[in-house]
């Protein structure tokens, strides 16, 4: 930390708020949140020529700067942790990827702690309830159907911090699952599946309200079988997961999502595995050997991607400058959209007066330049 902004204006930026962009705004910190009038003495910091936007959020998220989340210590998980917020993510849930149910509530119980100490802002099981397939990087012989009193058990874990879980909902148990969730306000996401446009319908009416990195682990869309996608994209009710990082979407299928799906129900995501902010090199996804070369993760065996290098600040730069999403939109997708899925909406996910300062500082060419979370700046920009 480069050290508390106990009173100072952020003054010169384009701010970006829900109402939309301020030309020459401010942003006013006062201790841990945005307030909505500076007190006499306050430092001014000259931000002209840069954005300054909400911390990003990221709901689905294994690790990175070489720490796992599925399987690290608990300092290896705050050194994951801290290397996404140097990359502007400011609130970050954890995934685990599939294992054993007593490995996976053990896991649990550990990041439930780190939940509570504020670290993380809760945890997403991905697997083992998936299909086999359209398993990506997890374990086939691990997977299981989605029995309610396992994910109870998962639930029950996590001590009240289990915020989503992955289902291939077509699978015995699925929909069941899919109502004890909803019951509870945990979300339940469909992805890794390979159920067909009318199973999809059935899990939305069910109450599944994510879709895990759309396109990737489920069946194509197809003209006669227009399988999940379809489903997830055309109902108001579906947030729809894109990884934006150039090997998991074409930029047509990312076009094609935001077009349909519109910016209101995008969150991008990273996926990230422990690579992302590390380097190419041989790491383990739970029990699988993955091998990053030129930023591509992949499995040894087999060669299925398995999660992404991405940080999101990258995520961000490449949907202004290539995919040319207007930064309003990205702004919603990458922090108001999750916040708001997770429940924590009223604390973070836009600058507005009362929340927590929060906020990433881009240059014209959208390049990070500062981070600052809850009033601690985790990157001063050095503007001179």
């Amino acid at each position: 930390m480069a050290g508390r902004a106990d009173s100072t204006v952020l003054a010169g930026a384009r701010v970006v708020l829900p109402t939309g962009t301020v030309e020459n705004g401010r942003v006013i910190v006062e201790g841990t949140r945005i307030a909505g009038s500076a007190h006499e003495g306050a430092r001014t910091v000259d931000l002209t020529g840069h954005w300054v936007v909400p911390g990003f959020v990221d709901m689905h998220n294994h690790g990175g700067g070489g720490a796992s989340f599925t399987s690290g210590t608990v300092d290896e998980v705050l050194t994951g942790v801290r290397t996404h917020r140097e990359h502007g993510t400011t609130t970050l849930v954890a995934s685990t990827v599939t294992g054993e149910m007593d490995f996976l509530a053990q896991r649990a119980g550990i990041l439930s702690e780190l939940v509570e100490q504020g670290d993380l802002a809760g945890i997403h099981f991905e697997g083992p309830f998936i299909s086999p397939c359209r398993k990506g990087a997890h374990s086939e012989k691990l997977l299981r159907h989605p029995d309610p009193a396992e994910v109870r058990k998962l639930m029950d874990a996590a001590h009240g911090t289990a915020k989503m879980f992955t289902l291939a909902t077509e699978l015995p148990g699925g929909i069941e699952s899919v109502r004890l969730l909803a019951e509870h306000g945990v979300i339940a996401a469909i992805g890794h599946t390979d159920a067909t446009y009318e199973q999809t319908v059935e899990a939305i009416d069910a109450g599944a309200t994510v879709a895990t990195h759309l396109f990737n682990a489920m069946p194509p869309l197809a003209h006669r079988e227009p399988g999940p996608i379809a489903a997830l994209l055309e109902d108001e009710r579906i947030t729809v997961e894109l990884i934006d990082d150039g090997t998991h979407l074409h930029p047509a299928a990312l076009e094609l999502a935001y077009h349909h799906a519109g910016a209101d129900r995008v969150a991008l995501i990273t996926d990230a595995m422990d690579a992302a902010g590390f380097g190419d090199g041989q790491y383990q996804l739970g029990p699988l050997a993955v091998e990053v070369k030129d930023g591509v993760a992949r499995l040894v065996e087999g060669g299925s991607i398995a999660g992404s290098t991405l940080t999101l600040d990258t995520a961000f730069r490449r949907a202004v400058t290539l995919d040319r999403i207007p930064v309003g939109d990205v702004v919603q997708s990458i922090s108001a959209n999750p916040a708001r899925l997770l429940g924590v909406y009223d604390k973070v996910g836009s600058l507005e007066p009362g929340k927590d300062a929060d906020l990433v500082v881009l240059d014209a060419d959208f390049t990070l330049k500062g981070v600052m979370r809850k009033g601690d700046w985790v990157i001063e920009p050095h503007l001179g």
